[in-house]
């Protein structure tokens, strides 16, 4: 009996060190997905993903990949330090989209995913209009 105790004991301990050694971690300040609302055809939309590392190991992100030709990117390009903030930056060519709007953006880095997939995936949303009615009054 003392035997499976100390067996267990051991297992528990292994397992909670197992769960702190986390790695690189994003947490994205606003959630992983960004709604511009209704917003007029034509001009660029712009929005920048902030996100910290909370992890213990640094972030290193090797590319960003959108899953349309419309979406212009940038990203940090130096590894982002345990506790430290990074970025990732978009601009979608408002021009070619017509209405309703969903689309991705993949992260490949060396962070944890929520579901363990090989990326890290953010999204973008909106309704491009020609007209969009001032929201002044």
């Amino acid at each position: 009996m003392k035997k499976v105790l100390i067996a267990l004991f051991c297992l528990l301990t292994f397992a909670g060190v197992h769960a702190n050694a986390q790695g690189p971690l994003f947490k994205f300040e606003g959630g992983d997905t960004y709604d511009f609302g209704v917003i007029k055809r034509g001009p660029g939309a712009k929005h920048t993903f902030e996100f910290q590392n909370v992890g213990t190991e640094p972030i290193i992100i090797m590319n960003v990949t959108p899953s349309c030709g419309c979406t212009n990117v940038d990203w940090s390009k130096n590894p982002v330090l345990p506790g430290q903030k990074g970025f990732v930056a978009l601009e979608l060519k408002t021009d070619e989209q017509h209405g309703v709007f969903n689309k991705e953006v993949y992260i490949q880095s060396n962070a944890k995913t929520p579901h363990g997939e090989k990326r890290y995936t953010i999204y973008i949303k909106g309704d491009a209009k020609d007209e969009v009615p001032d929201k002044k009054k």
